[in-house]
């Protein structure tokens, strides 16, 4: 059998993975799958830098608005579903691309899953409740003495990760850190971890110039239409948190903008964090050729194959 490849374009928000990887879908005559946990739901767009027609159209893609937030699709939801597609285009071809800025999505292809112990479903009400009621700062407090190794890792500002570790925690009294195995699924195929970076200044000015173009193009007038469901998870996310709050009579709309870009560059630095864990990343300057990328991607996977 050919050997599969799977690249994974990695790197923080904004610094351009998406035109890399449509670059290098068209190098390797291949499709693209998402790995952008906010670019799943059709009714988020501009807030979560979907890819424009004409890039949708350049590639097959995946995993991009194809469900609702009404709907309840966890990490291992997509796991289960990334891989069933993987195994169909493998079928067909020998590499594949995944892109997208969430790592624990990217990690659950690749390496997969943790898994956790059933727990009393009332628990999770309950922190949903105490969510609205006292905030998620009173959550990542009690998770701070629950597990203080988890809470030292895990995105502070993502209240689904801070409550799934603490209903874990209340549930079996035990850290929810106990129960990861560091250990990984065997796979049938190859990753290769291409990586995208630049100057802390220079990504910092590319989130800012694309939270002022998404205003631009009506990103305020998206948060109103989704402002009546702004209590669900999905929509519990930059870009429109803090948009909800200036709806809310509790912020301008000007300090709203910047408190979108001061967190937009804190996630960005929690991905950088996340990525600089692994080993195995390629890291390139994001201004580097997409050809020169592709060029070294080959030397990984043999020329002569490609």
């Amino acid at each position: 059998m050919e050997e599969k490849f799977l690249i994974c374009i990695v790197g923080p928000t904004a610094i351009g993975k998406t035109s890399l990887s449509i670059s290098l879908a068209r190098e390797f005559s291949t499709s693209i799958i998402s790995a952008d946990s906010r670019q799943f739901f059709k009714e988020m767009n501009i807030g979560t830098a979907v890819p424009s027609k004409e890039e949708l159209d350049a590639a097959p893609h995946y995993f991009i608005q194809h469900r609702s937030i009404e709907e309840p699709y966890s990490v291992g939801d997509y796991e289960r579903d990334a891989l069933q597609l993987l195994e169909k285009l493998f079928a067909g071809q020998n590499v594949v691309i995944l892109v997208g800025g969430s790592g624990l999505y990217v990690d659950a292809v690749t390496q997969g899953l943790d898994y956790f112990p059933e727990v009393d479903p009332q628990i999770r009400q309950s922190l949903n409740r105490r969510l609205e009621s006292e905030s998620l700062r009173a959550l990542q407090q009690e998770l701070k003495q629950r597990d203080p190794e988890y809470y030292s890792k895990v995105d502070l500002q993502n209240p689904h990760r801070v409550m799934r570790a603490l209903e874990i925690c209340i549930g079996t009294n035990k850290p929810y850190s106990s129960f990861l195995k560091g250990t990984q699924s065997q796979r049938g195929f190859t990753p290769i971890y291409v990586g995208l970076d630049g100057q802390r200044e220079e990504v910092y000015d590319r989130i800012n110039s694309r939270v002022d173009i998404m205003m631009q193009q009506g990103l305020l007038q998206e948060a109103e239409r989704l402002f009546p469901m702004r209590h669900l998870t999905a929509l519990n996310t930059v870009g429109y948190k803090e948009l909800f709050r200036f709806f809310e009579g509790s912020s301008t709309l000007e300090q709203a903008v910047t408190d979108i870009k001061t967190n937009t560059r804190r996630f960005a630095k929690r991905q950088l964090t996340w990525y600089r864990k692994k080993n195995d990343i390629l890291w390139f300057d994001f201004q580097t050729p997409h050809s020169g990328i592709a060029t070294v991607i080959r030397q990984q996977i043999g020329a002569s194959k490609y």
